[in-house]
């Protein structure tokens, strides 16, 4: 949307993502900024251009992902997100939770809505991220129409937009969920490069 200063493109099934968009809100909140939720499927991105992630899942003594996993707790418990990982659904496939986000991409607020409660099903719950109708249930839950988003996930017209969204975040350099822009030039990944999303909305400001 016209004024939004920040770009945040992301996959439901990242738990970092799920830090990133917790801990984003406040930094809106201290800049005043606001941000575009733009779908993707990071599957899509690390296909395309990030294909070690792969190895290194498949490696249980790669030390980098081991030390990851820890620091992702430790993030948790610092902002005070309830973040139950890995489940017995991880890693999750996500096309049709993304599918239904891109339903209410008109409706950032909606959208906003629909995210949080999508991350606290699987990250909080444990719930399947790849099962419609739970999915349908959470959007429910949140005072949205599941069934109308899970009815309208199955158009051409959704369907393409999720595409377009992946196709869009790798041609502008990114490679994995989330990937944060900021005034559409500068990039930034993940949520230990918040401080630096809020430096530069500030930098701007001044």
């Amino acid at each position: 949307m016209p004024g939004d200063r920040v770009e945040f493109f992301y996959d439901l099934s990242s738990p970092w993502t799920y830090l990133a968009f917790t801990n984003l809100q406040n930094v809106l909140a201290r800049t005043g900024a606001t941000a575009r939720l733009r779908p993707i499927l990071v599957g899509g991105v690390f296909n395309a251009v990030n294909q070690s992630v792969y190895a290194a899942r498949a490696d249980r003594d790669n030390r980098k992902l081991v030390h990851s996993w820890r620091v992702l707790k430790d993030w948790a418990a610092l902002t005070g997100v309830q973040l139950r990982f890995p489940s017995q659904f991880h890693p999750a496939k996500s096309v049709h939770a993304m599918r239904m986000a891109c339903t209410l991409a008109d409706d950032m607020s909606a959208l906003s809505t629909f995210t949080k409660a999508a991350f606290e099903s699987y990250f909080g719950r444990e719930e399947n991220l790849d099962d419609p109708d739970i999915l349908v249930a959470v959007a429910n839950a949140a005072g949205l129409d599941g069934e109308a988003m899970k009815a309208a996930a199955q158009t051409d017209e959704v369907k393409s937009l999720l595409r377009a969204n992946t196709e869009e975040v790798i041609a502008r350099g990114g490679y994995g969920s989330p990937t944060i822009f900021v005034d559409t030039t500068k990039m930034y990944f993940g949520n230990d490069q918040l401080p630096l999303v809020e430096f530069a909305l500030k930098e701007k400001s001044a």
